[in-house]
């Protein structure tokens, strides 16, 4: 099979200790699997209630200098966004739950997600839907919202190129379940062409005139195909100051890039 290879940065596994400080990390080269193996046999992981690990859920921690606000629950949790996945590099390694990583395994890593939640992971692009247990913390890179294990990429179609759009939901254990292939989809989100249309928010303001003023300073940049959007609520107005839609990932990094150069941090990745 053909051997995929990418930068990852090592998720917290069991050097998180507390959420006092920063812990030092370094970017190591991960792959997939050198040997063939069938990952046609490997099935979803089942959710179930179980307590909140007692490894890898502080108030918050650091990494790389930002700070990283753990949820209390994942209720109602939903995000889109760009997905990544972790191999070899972290094969047999303790996890921030404390459990082992097993890239062969349905499990992921989430920034700020409670250790354990279940979720349902949506390929936007193909449809394709599946179920992991978030155990471990990561990644942390600016536009990537999960680290899927590497069956699960396989199994979801984003190995090969190493990212994705996707839709991430928590799933409540509690709740009846349902079989994946009868988990009903929201409306496929806005295409151009044959792709799914992928935006940099750098900004959303309540006022116009803020985000008219950030608007100005993109273009005074020479940033291209920047725009205002406007999102209309019950009681009021939001004005979100857009970049796109990008053509692909690796776009997206370098504006991504590009913005903090110039002093717009916290722009982030959004799929309407």
């Amino acid at each position: 099979m053909h051997h995929y290879s990418k930068l990852l940065v090592i998720t917290l596994g069991g050097l998180l200790v507390s959420g006092c400080g920063g812990t030092s990390f370094i970017e190591e080269r991960d792959s997939g699997p050198s040997e063939h193996r069938d990952l046609s046999t490997v099935q979803n992981a089942v959710p179930r209630s179980e307590p909140h690990s007692r490894y890898g859920n502080p108030d918050s921690y650091v990494v790389f200098g930002k700070r990283y606000y753990v949820k209390d629950s994942s209720s109602g949790f939903t995000d889109r966004g760009i997905a990544s996945w972790y191999g070899t590099k972290f094969h047999g390694r303790r996890t921030s739950s404390g459990e082992r990583y097993d890239m062969y395994s349905m499990t992921a890593a989430h920034k700020t997600l409670p250790l354990p939640t279940y979720v349902r992971v949506r390929n936007l692009k193909n449809q394709r839907t599946i179920i992991v247990k978030v155990n471990d913390r990561g990644p942390f890179h600016e536009n990537r919202i999960i680290d899927l294990s590497y069956a699960a990429a396989h199994k979801i179609g984003i190995a090969g190129a190493g990212t994705g759009l996707v839709e991430i939901t928590a799933i409540n254990p509690d709740a009846p379940a349902k079989p994946v292939s009868q988990v009903a989809s929201k409306p496929v989100v806005k295409t151009v062409g044959d792709k799914v249309a992928m935006f940099i928010q750098v900004g959303a303001f309540a006022s116009r005139d803020n985000a008219e003023r950030l608007l100005g300073r993109l273009l005074d940049a020479a940033i291209n195909d920047v725009r205002i959007s406007q999102l209309v609520g019950v009681d009021n107005t939001l004005y979100r100051v857009r970049i796109g839609p990008v053509a692909n990932v690796d776009e997206a990094d370098r504006l991504s890039q590009s913005l903090g150069q110039i002093g717009i941090p916290g722009a982030r990745v959004v799929i309407d």
